[in-house]
């Protein structure tokens, strides 16, 4: 990876932070969320879910075993070093998640009702104070879970831009609803759209933050043995993202058959770009 051209980085930087900014739609979604259809969010929380889980397993998985094969010249050991780095990133963001309480951690989905609670209860002055706090530390907690699928997104994004760009794609769907987590309590207890806004946006802007940092600590020391560990750590961030937020939460928006459909969908157009990136 020494030597590579300012665009390729340039591009996978800046689908890092396209990824990020996503937060700021769901901000926008959420000053209109009561009368809103969550289908069509319940089929794309489905479709994020299914390009992750293929992409993981099909590809960054299997990346992860080939670097440290050619590293040890030994498959088996490839294999068990691969496995060994994709549990360690599912361990990490479990631990993550363990240090964030569940009332303000996004990975502990809210049902819709739960959000016009929100509503409700900021018709209640002493309610405020109380709901903005919950906003501001849900955008803190989601800033810190943002941070690891950031250099995920952009490491992804530097070896194959393909597999890069089905993870900022999947990565910025999630990101929306977590955007009208942050931005819901704070506009409805502070009735400012402009404070929510942003304290939504700022809290994906972690993603690229994540990126830069990733990059310039393990860019002197990218390697056979650098490169499987970091796919190793990014397919286990990603199937954890995808078993305990995305797959909950489509169930939450829609049901099982339209999560199952958005599962389909995104394993079908993960498995054609990756089919048609080698054709070309």
């Amino acid at each position: 990876m020494h030597g590579l051209p300012f665009e390729t980085i340039l591009f996978a930087f800046m689908l890092t932070l396209l990824a990020g900014m996503s937060t700021s739609i769901g901000a926008v979604l959420a000053f209109f969320s009561k009368s809103k259809n969550y289908t069509i969010l319940s089929l794309g929380l489905g479709f994020s879910a299914g390009v992750m889980i293929y992409v993981s397993f099909v590809e960054i998985l299997v990346k992860s075993k080939e670097s440290f094969t050619l590293l040890y010249s030994n498959e088996i050991t490839g294999e068990a070093l691969s496995v060994l780095c994709f549990f360690a990133g599912i361990l990490l963001s479990a631990i993550i998640d363990r240090l964030i309480p569940d009332d303000v951690n996004p990975h502990e989905t809210r049902s819709n009702s739960e959000l016009l609670e929100l509503k409700a209860d900021a018709k209640n002055p002493k309610s405020n104070l109380a709901l903005k706090r919950t906003g501001l530390f849900t955008a803190l907690a989601i800033a810190i879970h943002n941070f690891p699928e950031g250099f995920a997104t952009f490491v992804s994004a530097l070896h194959d831009p393909t597999v890069g760009i089905s993870i900022a794609f999947a990565i910025a769907i999630h990101n929306i609803p977590e955007g009208m987590a942050v931005s819901l309590p704070i506009y409805h207890a502070t009735g400012d759209k402009k404070s929510a806004f942003w304290y939504a946006t700022l809290s994906g802007l972690a993603e690229p933050v994540g990126a830069l940092v990733g990059f310039f600590l393990l860019f002197p020391f990218m390697g056979g043995a650098t490169l499987g560990i970091t796919f190793g750590l990014v397919a286990g961030i990603m199937i954890y993202i995808s078993f305990d937020e995305l797959l909950p939460a489509a169930r939450v928006y829609g049901n099982a058959h339209t999560t199952i459909v958005g599962i389909s969908l995104g394993m079908l157009v993960m498995a054609i770009s990756l089919i048609g990136f080698k054709l070309v």
